[in-house]
């Protein structure tokens, strides 16, 4: 049985990629230390004798006995609440964390995976965005910590494939949802619905006329599952091209849940992109991958997973455990 190790398996993500693991037969040890991750997302799991869980924060040493084929490091804050609430965190995890899985990978003569993130393109000013583009990101901006952290992550990666001959990939992820997102944590997605379910207006940034690309989490693990498993040592978008406007969106939210209120905007936040689609090209040609899960369809299942929620969750600000400044 092969072993993986998932860094942030508690998180919305990496909870789904234990589950994906765990059905096609791996051994799976999920490390979390869970200042954003919820240890709800995989009790489902604990059961299992080829499922173990680390509660661990990956920016210090880490150790795993034993033989290991993969690690897939989906460690790290990510939505602006987050990353502004916890910002000196962010950047370790992208920083050490990397660097700790990078080295027990040549330890264990692994192969790496690393989660980067559309952000690396920052406000783009290229439209859809390639691999191939460098991007525009302000590094000492409010987002520059989960921006640079992710690009300082892809070039260290990159760095051990080429100086150590380490076999590593890199997944840049776009704007996905499903269940186990968190209703607080500040992405449109569960920020609209949240909103929707305690009978608010929708809050737009901006006059609503930026765009987003939304994937669902089922397309999104499948994209990853097969990078992971194919040769290619270079970062590939995965993401759902079908690109919509905030406002647009906001107008099915409200739809979908069958509520009466309506749109309220507020002044845009500093360097938040005004436009985000993937180029999905590479990801088609090389994996011959694309999503499959229509809008429609993924927000129907992501709307009743938010409405099993205990009433308590929807009242609930977010909230980063063990959190101190440091």
């Amino acid at each position: 049985m092969k072993r993986v190790l998932i860094t942030g398996g508690a998180g919305f993500l990496g909870s789904h990629l234990c589950d994906r693991f765990i059905k096609e037969g791996y051994h799976v040890i999920a490390m979390d230390n869970l200042i954003t991750g919820d240890i709800r997302n995989i009790e489902h799991l604990f059961h299992l004798p080829n499922f173990e869980f680390y509660h661990h924060d990956v920016s210090k040493f880490i150790h795993v006995p034993g033989e290991l084929d993969y690690i897939l490091h989906f460690a790290s804050p990510a939505s602006p609440i987050d990353y502004l609430k916890i910002p000196i965190q962010t950047l370790k995890v992208g920083s050490l964390g990397i660097h700790n899985c990078l080295g027990l990978a040549r330890v264990k003569g692994a192969r790496v995976l690393i989660a980067s993130t559309s952000e690396i393109y920052g406000d783009p000013t290229i439209h859809p965005q390639p691999e191939e583009y460098w991007g525009n990101v302000n590094p000492i901006g409010p987002r520059g910590v989960y921006d640079e952290a992710k690009r300082f992550q892809e070039a260290i990666t990159m760095a051990y494939h080429t100086y150590h001959g380490l076999e590593t990939r890199i997944v840049r992820i776009f704007n996905t949802y499903g269940p186990r997102m968190r209703l607080n944590d500040g992405r449109v997605l569960p920020a609209f619905i949240g909103q929707a379910l305690r009978g608010e207006d929708l809050t737009v940034f901006g006059d609503g006329s930026q765009t987003r690309s939304f994937c669902y989490v089922d397309d999104l693990v499948e994209g990853i599952y097969r990078l992971l498993l194919s040769d290619y040592a270079y970062p590939v978008n995965i993401g759902n091209p079908s690109e919509i406007t905030i406002k647009e969106f906001g107008e099915e939210i409200i739809k979908l849940t069958g509520t009466s209120q309506k749109l309220v905007l507020k002044d845009l936040p500093k360097d938040d992109p005004k436009q985000r689609q993937p180029d999905i090209t590479k990801a088609k040609a090389i994996l011959d991958w694309e999503p499959k899960v229509s809008r429609a369809e993924g927000l129907r299942i992501t709307y009743e997973y938010f409405k099993s929620l205990p009433e308590e969750e929807l009242y609930k600000a977010a909230y980063h455990r063990e959190f101190e400044k440091k």
